[in-house]
């Protein structure tokens, strides 16, 4: 059964007008735990309106997952990346969610863990049970 996750996650899209240049933000926002994951889909076909003027590019379309509480420094984010004047940046809420995947994706973009500590070191037995 889906989980509900009422304003925890959010899709991201965002597009660029370069692969390298995807793939290169795409990098910085799971290198910092600013996304889960981001998929890079392209080229897509772009038709928009830019200075009065109809246009028609081939860009490509980042689809990032990331968490709610994290949107605002990963806007922060692919706008110091991005090389168009105003680039596309547009949130939209994940209603539902497998339980796996939502777990997977908070812990993505969470603090990451420590390492276990260890403690000390085990004496190691022989066969028989005795210490060596």
């Amino acid at each position: 059964m889906a989980l509900r996750t009422p304003h925890r996650l959010k899709v991201v899209l965002v597009t660029t007008g370069r692969e390298e240049q995807a793939v290169s933000i795409a990098r910085v926002l799971v290198g910092e735990r600013l996304a889960a994951c981001v998929n890079v889909v392209g080229p897509v076909r772009s038709i928009y309106r830019w200075r009065d003027a109809i246009e028609d590019d081939h860009e490509y379309l980042l689809i990032i997952k990331t968490r709610a509480t994290l949107y605002i420094k990963l806007e922060k984010r692919v706008r110091e990346l991005h090389t168009y004047e105003v680039p596309e940046v547009l949130a939209l809420n994940a209603d539902r969610g497998s339980p796996p995947y939502v777990k997977w994706v908070l812990e993505s973009t969470g603090p990451p863990r420590a390492p276990a500590k260890k403690g000390p070191p085990k004496r190691a037995t022989n066969l028989r049970g005795g210490s060596q």
